[in-house]
């Protein structure tokens, strides 16, 4: 009996550690869209499309290693900011803009894309899955300024029809310029 009530007193005081260690550890973020990079040849293009200069502030959603910013700010002489929810693809990030020499014209930021302040941006890169880029552009459209450019690698923003289109090795890209009137559909 005295066997028996040890054991139950064990696997109880187990299960309560278990609980407390379960409430106690953090999950991995929740990925809305895998990684998957842009190639390089496509991130020229994005950045050729959107016009990017050294006056231009590019923000980089869903960012992964950063090439996008890496690039725009080596290439074009822009700042930027690149946004993932992943913290492995932040570090790689960070360490490829390090190696790239760009750490003082570049961030990267663990965050969710829907709470970002994106006021500062005058160019949003983009490669997330068609539902998330409509989730996103109403946000998008609400916070950006008119004139600012926004380049989708492969998918497009519902009803908003953009600017230009072209496609780079088998890769559509779409640019589309903020309105001054930002009423624009409601969308699929």
């Amino acid at each position: 009996m005295r066997a028996i009530k040890h054991s139950l007193g064990t696997l109880v005081l187990t299960l309560f550690a278990t609980v407390a260690f379960a409430q106690t550890t953090t999950t991995a973020p929740k990925l809305d869209v895998p990684y998957v990079p842009t190639p390089q040849k496509v991130v020229d293009a994005m950045l050729k499309l959107a016009n990017v200069s050294d006056g231009d502030v590019v923000y980089d959603l869903g960012c992964g290693d950063g090439r996008i910013v890496i690039t725009a700010a080596k290439e074009h002489g822009a700042t930027g900011m690149g946004f993932d929810i992943n913290p492995e693809r932040i570090k790689e990030a960070n360490e490829n803009a390090q190696e790239a020499g760009v750490t003082n014209k570049v961030k990267f930021v663990e965050q969710d894309l829907f709470k970002v302040d994106y006021k500062p941006a005058s160019v949003v890169t983009l490669y997330l899955l068609p539902n998330v880029n409509m989730k996103l552009r109403p946000v998008l459209l609400e916070q950006l300024k008119p004139g600012t450019r926004i380049v989708s690698h492969a998918f497009d923003m519902g009803d908003w029809e953009p600017e230009e289109t072209q496609v780079i090795d088998g890769s559509t890209i779409y640019l589309w310029t903020v309105p001054e009137s930002k009423k624009i559909g409601k969308g699929r």
